[in-house]
């Protein structure tokens, strides 16, 4: 059984953690409100992009002499994961549920007996996929010194992407990450940027009818594809960091929430233990003077 000076220690400990917690709580809150503005901003735009994007390529009639970027190589023999996570810890779930979802793709590709190729932003998921996965990490990026999230570091990510595609390193491309739904919840995401994949219905491009609109373009589809492709990439990757940071946020939010909570509770058991202690010394010491008092 610990003894008082023990649990007076612990108390203390506690305490000073639940400060801490508590502390972190209301900054990731103060973050979270800007991040999650953001994010639901970006959205939009990378979305528009991309429907303009498949728009244009229904245009095209000569696939073959199509951008690759737009159409592929034609073979799915090597795949390239860019697996997006924080920097930082102490935010519940949220770098484990994109490693998670990057995992179950991971294998699915190994069983397939193609080639896998990992690119990790951010230290987290780095530290978690070396363990098993390190002989298919090719490059690991961090963000550390970047105060905020800005479309620089994505486009130095997409740059990465486009010359390792340039170079005939990868045939397919995949990014990670997590999407902002509210501050309980983050969805995990797999989203195919290379070659760009059609995922959803263009409500935005079609008619009433449900017919595409027909749209002409000056200059012709593939000077304008050859500019916007490669501008794609950067903003879907900057949208999936923008999608991250309030995800993270959010998350951290809510475990710093509960270690706040839990410690609270902690502290109401250890001080009741205490009392209890306490109060077994006093009744024994009071025992012992009474005990001596009468064999006197």
């Amino acid at each position: 059984m610990p003894s008082l000076d023990d649990l007076r220690k612990r108390i203390t400990s506690v305490k000073s953690t639940q400060k801490i917690t508590k502390a972190m709580k209301m900054v990731a809150a103060a973050k979270l409100r800007k991040a999650q503005e953001n994010a639901e901003k970006g959205r939009p735009y990378s979305e528009k992009m991309n429907n303009v994007i498949l728009n244009l390529s229904k245009s095209i009639t000569d696939k073959e002499n199509a951008p690759k970027l737009l159409v592929g190589t034609g073979e799915e023999k090597v795949h390239l994961c860019i697996v997006l996570t924080a920097d930082r810890g102490l935010c519940g779930g949220f770098n484990t549920n994109i490693i998670k979802k990057a995992k179950s793709y991971f294998e699915k590709i190994i069983s397939e007996n193609k080639t896998l190729k990992i690119i990790t932003v951010g230290s987290k998921g780095y530290d978690q996929l070396k363990r098993q996965y390190k002989s298919y990490i090719v490059e690991n990026i961090s963000f550390k010194e970047s105060k905020n999230i800005n479309y620089f570091d994505a486009d130095k990510v997409g740059k990465i992407i486009i010359e390792k595609f340039e170079k005939n390193e990868f045939d397919v491309c995949a990014i990670f990450y997590n999407k902002f739904k509210n501050v309980i919840t983050q969805i995990p995401q797999e989203q195919q940027i290379v070659p760009l994949n059609e995922d959803k219905d263009d409500k935005d491009d079609k008619d009433d009818s449900g017919n595409d609109n027909d749209y002409e373009f000056e200059p012709d589809e593939d000077e304008i594809l050859s500019n916007l492709l490669p501008k794609n990439i950067s903003t879907q990757i900057f949208k999936a960091m923008l999608e991250n940071s309030a995800s993270e946020q959010g998350s951290r939010m809510t475990a710093m929430d509960n270690a706040t909570r839990n410690a609270g509770e902690l502290v109401d058991r250890l001080t009741i233990e205490y009392n209890r202690s306490r109060q077994a010394a006093i009744t024994k010491e009071l025992i012992e003077i009474i005990s001596g008092a009468e064999s006197l």
